[in-house]
């Protein structure tokens, strides 16, 4: 929030993922500090910045359809606030946007986003330093009781079906400094909980000059901040060392959580995605981490109808599911993404066969995954108080739940930021009721 009502008003709408948000956290940052007030509401503003996402063909629809909505906004005297485009679809196609969207005013991909500053003084015609400057107090994150971390931008995996190395560029791990001090700021916000997260957080360090690792952060973050939780999500298969999995299981304020993308488990069909694997290893692997942390809770991702998937290899797919020791399981439907190498290949899948492969592996999962939810009922758990719903319900979130994706817990008292030991009274899909 932003003091001082005389300071040009900026909103920021955020579309996609997590990593966006903190991304838009960090130019809001930058905005308020060179003078500009941040609102949350765009009828209040008199510029709109659209973080937007472009990372399917279903998210950049859903890009389009905001930035047309906001464009349509008007004041009372009849004017438009400039309309800025920022992030994964500047960044993903380029020039080309000018032409086709005239509503925007500018456009800002994810690598000039630290010039958001002085680009929103050249759209208000204004000049920086501001007259007036405003006080950054604290953002739309900061005061929250879980909070995003990002530890790197970019990667170097180029799988088949990606468009994000090309958005957002090689692998860059951020230095622990940064890091750190990103994490005392939100703790000292209010923050009990900091969810670490990256396009392949697993690989931090790995690009230094003098290598470190993900287990070494992870450990070095949770003895600087003892009282606080933290959760780190999106490591590839490769990157769940034996170091990563010993350094969770000792230290009590990690949460024994992994969130690890294996998209299929065929060999031939990770091997057209351009990625490492099979359901043999997939397998060991979901093994040797429940042996060395038997309360660990794991998510996937999987993606139904890849180019040349038959029946069998779907049957497999949903057989893995049925048998493998998963908490969670998030599915999607294979989007055919322009200039990726996937695009290009052979016996591609209809988009029918491809939604119906997609549900019905979604369904396979909640059958098991809620089954595995129930089993927590008479089990004590650590809930982090989040806050209360439009209804007045207070809720919160076990160690087991990640932020957006997992369910919550509903609680009979406590106050946000706090954490309270509760029994599991009952379960319904992926919510949890707490007594």
């Amino acid at each position: 929030m932003i003091r001082d009502s005389g300071s040009p008003r900026v909103c920021f709408v955020t579309l996609g993922c997590a990593k966006n948000e903190v991304d838009s956290d960090r130019m809001a940052q930058r905005a308020a500090e060179a003078g500009f007030r941040i609102v949350d509401e765009p009828r209040e503003a008199e510029a709109i910045v659209v973080n937007t996402c472009s990372f399917i063909e279903a998210a950049t629809e859903e890009s389009l359809e905001m930035i047309f909505d906001l464009a349509e906004i008007e004041f009372s005297d009849g004017k438009r606030p400039p309309l800025v485009v920022a992030g994964c679809m500047p960044a993903r196609y380029g020039d080309e946007l000018e032409s086709e969207l005239p509503e925007a005013a500018a456009f800002v991909p994810c690598s000039k986003e630290d010039d958001i500053a002085e680009l929103l003084a050249e759209v208000l015609g204004l000049e920086l330093p501001l007259a007036e400057l405003a006080v950054y107090e604290a953002d739309e994150r900061s005061g929250a009781v879980s909070a995003y971390v990002k530890i790197s931008d970019g990667c170097d995996r180029f799988c088949s079906y990606c468009t994000i190395p090309f958005i957002r560029g090689r692998y860059r791990s951020f230095p622990y400094d940064q890091i750190e001090r990103e994490t005392k700021r939100l703790v000292d916000s209010g923050a009990r909980e900091i969810v670490l997260i990256a396009q392949d957080t697993g690989r931090w360090g790995s690009d230094f000059d003098e290598p470190s690792s993900l287990s070494w952060l992870l450990a070095s973050l949770a003895e600087r901040f003892a009282d606080t939780w933290f959760r780190v999500m999106y490591v590839q298969p490769e990157g769940v060392t034996d170091e990563l999995i010993d350094t969770i299981a000792a230290h009590d304020n990690i949460c024994s959580y992994l969130d690890v993308p294996l998209q299929h488990v065929k060999h031939d069909i990770l091997r057209a995605m351009s990625r490492t694997g099979s359901r043999e290893e997939f397998e060991e692997l979901v093994s040797r981490i429940r042996r060395r942390i038997p309360a660990v809770t794991l998510r996937t991702t999987l993606i139904a109808g890849f180019p040349g998937e038959t029946e069998d290899d779907f049957e497999d797919l949903c057989d893995f599911v049925e048998g493998a020791d998963l908490d969670y399981v998030g599915v999607f439907a294979y989007s055919r993404e322009e200039g990726t190498r996937a695009a290009a290949l052979e016996n591609q899948i209809d988009d029918e066969v491809k939604l119906e492969r997609a549900q019905t592996l979604r369904d396979i999962a909640d059958t098991v995954c809620t089954a595995r939810v129930a089993e927590r009922i008479g089990q004590t758990a650590s809930v982090l108080v989040l806050g209360r719903e439009e209804d007045g319900q207070l809720y919160g979130r076990a160690a087991c739940q990640a932020p957006d994706v997992d369910g919550v817990v509903y609680l009979s008292e406590g106050e946000p930021g706090q954490f309270v030991t509760v029994t599991i009274a009952d379960t319904l899909l992926y919510e949890m009721e707490a007594e």
